[in-house]
């Protein structure tokens, strides 16, 4: 197979792929070193790649741990990132998997890993297509309310930034949040708070 044919076959996805599924199309990993070596592809996490010539990712970091890690989702200060409720930049990717579940440590990029029991995993999953890959992210609502959680570890200051730019960019929805502050264990905790937003 030539350069030209292993493009066309990755083309045909028309997203961003881990290296068995390009593998899986009969692409050699030599051909696969030799198009990301040439340029024509480019590897935007370990073990996931997409076509150089295609638009650039918003999200990269976000999209290469969604196509590499299936059952995280993207939480906490990432969360509050891709939602635009926060001035800080994540220095790693927040992701939640199950409590029992296999916590990936990829080198690039990092990730920091949050475990969460069954219930409060599943619950207020968002799915966003970026790049060609659905992307889990807890909504705003569910984010504030893991925030509350997380507050000893993320810093209070980080918790109440959000809440307040939460205000500001969204219509506030009470009931939401606290059913998953009820689910997360943090109700009494984060009701006050959100009396002083009314």
């Amino acid at each position: 197979m030539n350069q030209s044919d292993a493009i066309h076959r990755i083309r045909s996805k028309q997203r961003v792929l881990r290296m068995q599924e390009i593998l899986d199309l009969g692409i050699t990993r030599h051909m696969l070193y030799t198009l990301r070596d040439a340029g024509l592809l480019e590897q935007i996490g370990r073990g996931v790649y997409r076509l150089a010539e295609q638009p650039s990712l918003t999200y990269p970091d976000l999209v290469a741990v969604a196509a590499r890690h299936q059952n995280a989702v993207i939480c906490l200060t990432s969360a509050l990132s891709f939602h635009q409720i926060t001035t800080q930049v994540p220095h790693a990717v927040s992701i939640a998997v199950p409590q029992n579940a296999y916590a990936p440590q990829p080198d690039f990029p990092p990730v920091q890993v949050y475990r969460y029991s069954n219930s409060t995993h599943t619950d207020g999953i968002e799915q966003h297509f970026l790049g060609g890959v659905v992307v889990p992210i807890y909504s705003p609502e569910k984010t504030i309310a893991d925030c509350f959680k997380f507050r000893n570890q993320i810093g209070m200051d980080i918790v109440l930034e959000a809440l307040q730019l939460y205000r500001e960019r969204y219509t506030v929805n009470h009931r939401r949040i606290l059913a998953h502050a009820t689910l997360c264990r943090v109700h009494n905790v984060i009701r006050p708070y959100l009396e002083m937003l009314q």
